[in-house]
């Protein structure tokens, strides 16, 4: 875990709610001047603690109706036969969230389709056929109660 200081914190929690805030803005949010605060961003960026900027995007806007987890069970764990199936995933452009699990589930996706005709030919042609796949059982979403991206800092 980093080192990581109050005004750290402080900047982190700004930036993960509002990654387009100029370094101007958040130095005075935090109590800084501009230059140390471009610094101290720098270093978290550098150490990997921040890891990129992204704009959030609204996946129905653009055509994706549904969202489903997938649960994937491996007819190997053998270490060769996880990270097959992992760089595999890492392809499909659908795939925008692969969890390795423990206990009887191997994987958990979650998926992103146009709707529930495209859905199915992603499981039946790309998933079910993945290296090393034994089983699949999919949940389609209902609704999102809950999006919270990162991590809780205070």
């Amino acid at each position: 875990m980093a080192n990581l200081d109050e005004i750290d914190r402080k900047l982190l929690a700004e930036l993960q709610a509002e990654g387009r805030v100029t370094n101007v803005e958040l130095a005075q949010r935090v109590g800084l001047t501009a230059p140390p605060c471009l610094r101290r961003v720098r270093g978290l960026e550098e150490s990997g603690v921040i890891r990129g900027y992204h704009a959030e995007l609204d996946a129905s806007k653009l055509g994706f109706a549904i969202t489903v987890f997938a649960m994937v069970s491996l007819k190997s764990q053998a270490e060769s036969a996880l990270r097959e199936f992992e760089d595999h995933m890492r392809e499909l452009p659908e795939v925008r969230e692969c969890h390795m699990l423990n206990g009887e589930i191997d994987f958990i996706l979650k998926v992103v389709s146009k709707d529930l005709q495209s859905f199915q030919e992603f499981l039946t042609s790309k998933l079910t056929p993945a290296p090393n796949v034994e089983s699949v059982k999919t949940s389609l979403t209902i609704r999102t109660a809950k999006y919270a991206p990162g991590v809780p800092l205070g």
